[in-house]
């Protein structure tokens, strides 16, 4: 993806990424019919789910890293979770805080932002309970959070959209 890409393009070509991968996991499913899979269809499973993954934190950054000129300095989520809020617009303040933990969830495995989503009230995402490890006691970050959930990808993306149009269309005062 060159610089001149746009949020709208980048948007668009991670969800013909997110669409390939979920159409893989969905077919290996298929095929698998509730039954344990071949170590193939197993493999296969994981590359496309671990596909998914990055393809969201891909996106959820970029997105960060292209609007941060919003603001002068300061976390990206925070600064636009307070600044929607004050805008009135609060659910797309929790959307857009809901994404930025599960995002981290994704990339830092259990942790604050980990907690936080297990606390959620309504929460937009699957979040799985962290299993205890014996011999480690960071639980892989692909198992906490459920991106092969239907609508995990188109709902991260339509956050990241309305939060775009809200910064563009924004009256600076």
């Amino acid at each position: 993806m060159s610089a001149s890409q746009s949020i709208l393009e980048l948007v668009a070509a991670a969800q013909a990424t997110a669409k390939t991968s979920e159409d893989c996991i969905s077919e290996i499913t298929k095929l698998m019919g509730g039954q344990a899979g071949s170590d193939a269809q197993v493999e296969e499973l994981r590359a496309a789910t671990v596909a998914l993954e990055l393809a969201a934190i891909d996106i959820f950054s970029l997105f960060e890293a292209r609007m941060q000129h919003h603001f002068r300095r300061g976390p990206f989520s925070r600064k636009l979770k307070a600044l929607l809020v004050e805008a009135g617009q609060a659910d797309l303040a929790d959307r857009v805080h809901q994404s930025y933990l599960a995002i981290n969830v994704l990339k830092h495995g259990t942790g604050a932002s980990y907690r936080e989503m297990l606390q959620l009230p309504k929460p937009l995402f699957v979040v799985k309970p962290s299993k205890v490890i014996a011999d480690d006691d960071t639980q892989a970050p692909s198992a906490l959070v459920d991106v092969t959930a239907p609508g995990f990808f188109d709902g991260l993306t339509t956050t990241i959209l309305d939060a775009y149009h809200f910064l563009e269309n924004r009256q600076i005062s």
